[in-house]
């Protein structure tokens, strides 16, 4: 015993300062928001559409320019080594997130990063809010990247937000997945099971519009059509400070 208590004073405090500090130093692989700079594409061009596995972006008849849909993108970066004008390339904004669904797509002057304040989560849920998860036939990486946010070093329960084995207990589900069809049933009974007032979180490009499951037959495209969505959070996974910061802003903790 007297060994486990000389070890933990050893380690001291593991817990990020972030948000009252920098944010944790991100992966040199990481790819974030997308950047459409000004310009006009070439005549006829539409390489980055046709690059795209997910069908994530069209072209702007006010801008002349590419539109992406990041909440369908899943950050493969096939359209940046696409583009011959260098248009398109990923910067590393960590802040995706958005409550309203139209703040997903990024264009020629769109700003660096969406809003994600919900007046709802800030009224009810700024100093508690208990989230059940679902994962709607996802692959498992949102899920993980979800999990991390309660280890040691990330330590969400200190913005009081926790995760919760009951829908009854909970404030709203945190989805993740595509929404199978043998997950729809199942999802609907788990949202109908949580007490009002409820919010509704979708993690993950999968969650937002299918992610690479986009059309398939035996999946939603995501949970848009079956239930009201107030958080969106993009990526394929999002890394979990994306998550972090997605929730905080969600609840008015951060600006």
């Amino acid at each position: 015993m007297l060994r486990i208590i000389k070890t933990r004073i050893q380690q001291k405090y593991r817990t990020m300062a972030y948000p009252d500090g920098p944010p944790p130093e991100l992966p040199s692989r990481f790819t974030g928001r997308p950047v459409v700079n000004h310009g006009t594409c070439r005549d006829g061009c539409d390489l980055c559409i046709a690059a795209c596995p997910v069908h994530a972006i069209h072209m702007s008849l006010d801008t002349e320019g590419p539109v992406i849909d990041t909440g369908r993108c899943i950050f493969c970066r096939a359209c940046e080594e696409a583009c011959p004008a260098g248009i398109i390339h990923f910067s590393r904004e960590y802040r995706l997130a958005t409550s309203p669904r139209h703040e997903l797509f990024v264009q020629a002057g769109s700003p660096e990063h969406g809003p994600a304040r919900h007046e709802v989560a800030v009224r009810f849920f700024n100093r508690s809010l208990k989230l059940r998860q679902v994962s709607a036939g996802g692959c498992n990486a949102c899920e993980a990247d979800t999990n991390v946010l309660a280890t040691l070093a990330w330590d969400l329960g200190r913005f009081g937000i926790q995760f919760v084995a009951s829908p009854r207990h909970a404030d709203g589900l945190l989805i993740t997945g595509p929404v199978t069809e043998n997950m729809r049933l199942a999802l609907e009974k788990t949202y109908a099971a949580v007490p009002d007032p409820k919010i509704v979180i979708a993690v993950g490009s999968c969650a937002i519009a299918g992610g690479p499951y986009v059309d398939h037959p035996e999946q939603h495209n995501g949970v848009s059509d079956i239930l009201p969505v107030d958080l969106f959070i993009p990526g394929c996974p999002p890394h979990p400070l994306t998550i972090l910061d997605g929730l905080l802003r969600f609840i008015g903790r951060v600006g």
